[in-house]
């Protein structure tokens, strides 16, 4: 288990990756990687029961990036957890890379599944969950999901797929940074009130600041508790969280910076003049 310092110090080092990644491959989607740093990292960090030299392990938990897009944030965190070296990061969406521009299950040990069609994630989670509540195991199912995503119909089927079979095994975690590729999310297709839908699927509903690890090891835990329903953490996120001129910008959903942007923005992640 990390204390909570060390964590705060792998965040900077993934926003970090990810800033210089997206950059190597001219391509990507920083700004909702960004938002994810917190919960991905507590979850690879603190909570998640995973083996990383052997990501096959039977008894693991399972993460499911419903939201394929936001890989670097994912690629990030388990380079830094030990699936592989940091150094191949900057292969994202090279030719031949295992880094695909939206996550390969064929192609990178420790993804469960190929995702990057919207709305599909959570149904992938429920029939894990399933199996290993038929198969009496004692693994767990989390994924992550953006807001926008939730416009996806299958996401709601599937929200009541769980409440129905009592997941407790199941943990939704929704990117609730109000930004999607075409603007604000309540513009193009609103979604409020958000916590208020969840409950009245039956869900247990878990609100907190998804940039506060303390906050967010809390709600795992809390999740983790819950009993006889499914738990979603709905965090309050900032898109493009941690360089100043991403921030709360939906044109940085699926752009890079160049040469100078991202040193500006490694300055501001680890501190002025630290840029590199």
């Amino acid at each position: 288990m990390e204390s909570v310092e060390r964590l705060k110090g792998i965040c900077q080092d993934v926003r970090a990756d990810i800033v210089r990644m997206t950059n190597a491959a001219n391509s990507g989607h920083p700004g909702g990687s960004l938002s994810a740093v917190e919960a991905m990292v507590a979850l690879y960090g603190n909570v998640m029961n995973h083996r990383p030299a052997d990501p096959n392990w039977p008894e693991r938990d399972r993460f499911f990036l419903s939201k394929g897009h936001a890989c670097p944030v994912t690629y990030a965190v388990m380079a830094r957890t030990g699936y592989f070296p940091v150094e191949e990061l900057v292969t994202l969406r090279k030719l031949g890379t295992r880094l695909q521009g939206h996550p390969s299950c064929k192609a990178l040990p420790g993804i469960e599944v190929s995702s990057g069609s919207l709305g599909q994630g959570l149904s992938v989670a429920n029939g894990f969950a399933l199996s290993a509540k038929l198969n009496r195991k004692p693994y767990r199912a989390y994924c992550l999901l953006g807001d926008g995503e939730l416009q996806e119909g299958q996401i709601w089927e599937a929200m009541m797929t769980a409440a129905h079979y009592k997941l407790d095994n199941v943990c939704a975690i929704v990117d609730y940074n109000g930004l999607q590729i075409d603007g604000d999310v309540e513009k193009v297709m609103g979604i409020a009130p958000l916590a208020d839908k969840w409950r009245s699927f039956n869900w247990h509903v878990i609100e907190c600041d998804g940039h506060d690890i303390a906050q967010m090891l809390a709600a795992y835990e809390e999740a983790k508790q819950t009993k006889d329903k499914p738990s979603v953490i709905l965090m309050k996120t900032v898109k493009g969280k941690g360089v100043s001129f991403m921030e709360n910008v939906a044109g940085w959903h699926g752009k890079p910076c160049n040469k100078d942007e991202m040193k500006q923005a490694l300055d501001e992640i680890y501190g002025k003049g630290n840029g590199q």
